[in-house]
């Protein structure tokens, strides 16, 4: 997420959630649209939620915020990044909060048919990567360069891995050039995907209690990381244009910083909430601390957000217009 996807729980909406998940058999996102989405005179707002932890905390806080301090009724969408950016221009929702890069979506819908608007920097950059939890590194220090991991590729295998070494991912909705990666850079591993951030972090959980081998797909910011340490594996360094074919990928993912965007209409009408949404920034380490909240501590969304508006004052009043 992100050049890069995530799925785990939805955040709750205040006074009434529409949950559509999209992916393979699900229904179209972009059919369909929240209650109060182009409520004509409502003080609503529709924002949507990404399936990760991170992008789940941004939401939380700032649902709390235009709730509590300004006033508005909050509604909130999961949906898949690509079908996030339909559902944006369309008015189905009014804004999303941490986009990884999607440049054929900002061209069509920001450039071209400015249906869209830039809402600015989220403050956190994000960066996908490989990974190999840290005793592991430790125990093999060359592991940590690609031209090393075939050297290393029986301590990777598992049951659906066919032979190769396993190359765990999340979803097979994120932004992922992993497939690529293994073909272009003749590595004898295979992808396996666990099927959402939830299941995997369980999986690596478990490998790491257990101190066993893994590599795996992961990203930053991410509150796993202060569980389990990891250290990544370098990869051909990233150029300008060096993943534009996909498909002849042979380079590492980029450092994104993480953008906003809003409708185009609710940029422009959106009054005060468009104007919070667009000052609304914070650090990678604010994002991680409510992270670790809903994540490791199991507090609600909502919950968490309250205890960190709570504690952080003098960042949130910044952002108030």
């Amino acid at each position: 997420m992100r050049k890069l996807k995530r799925r785990t729980a939805l955040i709750a909406a205040g006074a009434a959630t529409v949950s559509l998940l999209t992916g393979c058999g699900a229904a179209d996102m972009t059919k369909q649209a929240s209650p109060f989405a182009n409520a004509r005179g409502s003080k609503t707002v529709t924002l949507s939620v990404q399936s990760w932890v991170g992008a789940q905390s941004n939401v939380a806080v700032a649902q709390y915020i235009l709730e509590h301090k300004l006033g508005y009724r909050v509604d909130t969408v999961q949906v898949d990044e690509v079908p996030a950016w339909d559902a944006l221009s369309q008015g189905r929702v009014d804004a999303i909060l941490e986009d990884w890069g999607h440049p054929d979506q900002e061209k069509r819908y920001v450039e071209d048919k400015k249906t869209i608007a830039r809402g600015g920097d989220l403050g956190v950059t994000g960066h996908i990567g490989w990974f190999v939890p840290t005793y592991l590194a430790k125990q093999h220090p060359d592991i940590t360069d690609w031209k090393n991991l075939n050297k290393y590729a029986s301590l990777f295998r598992t049951a659906e891995s066919g032979g190769k070494g396993q190359l765990m991912d999340g979803s097979p909705s994120y932004v992922t050039n992993d497939k690529a990666l293994v073909k272009n850079l003749k590595l004898d591993y295979q992808v396996v995907f666990a099927g959402s951030e939830a299941a995997q972090i369980t999986q690596m959980k478990q490998f790491a209690k257990e101190k066993k081998p893994f590599l795996t797909y992961w990203y930053a910011p991410q509150w796993l990381f202060k569980k389990v340490p990891m250290t990544e594996v370098k990869l051909p360094p990233y150029k300008d244009g060096c993943d534009a074919d996909a498909a002849k990928v042979a380079c590492a993912y980029p450092h994104t910083p993480l953008q906003k965007y809003l409708n185009a209409d609710f940029a422009k009408s959106g009054g005060k909430a468009a104007a919070f949404l667009r000052k609304f920034s914070w650090t990678t380490e604010y994002q991680n601390e409510v992270s670790l909240m809903i994540a490791d501590q199991k507090l609600s969304p909502q919950d968490a957000a309250g205890k960190w508006v709570d504690s952080h004052p003098d960042v949130w009043k910044r952002w108030l217009p």
